[in-house]
């Protein structure tokens, strides 16, 4: 299976992000991985939207990222998530 195709997987809810990334264990692949990355950090920040009022805007921005990430993988570009995508490349570069 190619980069492209794990990434778009990896976008399809968490079930297929944990798929992508077991996926991309046996083979790595840095297209792959750079969105498996990504994404991981979307989780986390939607993941945060449990806080009032301000989880709103958190939820509203989180999808947004989503859908940009999700539109760069299905183009073959390396798009990172604006203002933290070099963070998430960072924090989670084991990955």
């Amino acid at each position: 299976m190619d980069g492209k195709t794990k990434a778009i997987i990896a976008h399809i809810t968490i079930f297929g992000w944990i798929i992508a990334l077991v996926l991309n264990s046996t083979e790595k692949d840095e297209f792959a991985s750079y969105y498996i990355r990504q994404l991981l950090g979307i989780y986390l920040l939607v993941f945060l939207a449990v806080i009032p009022v301000i989880g709103w805007i958190i939820s509203i921005a989180g999808f947004v990222f989503w859908i940009l990430s999700l539109i760069g993988a299905a183009q073959g570009e390396l798009k990172e998530t604006p203002f933290v995508g070099k963070y998430f490349q960072d924090w989670f570069k084991a990955i």
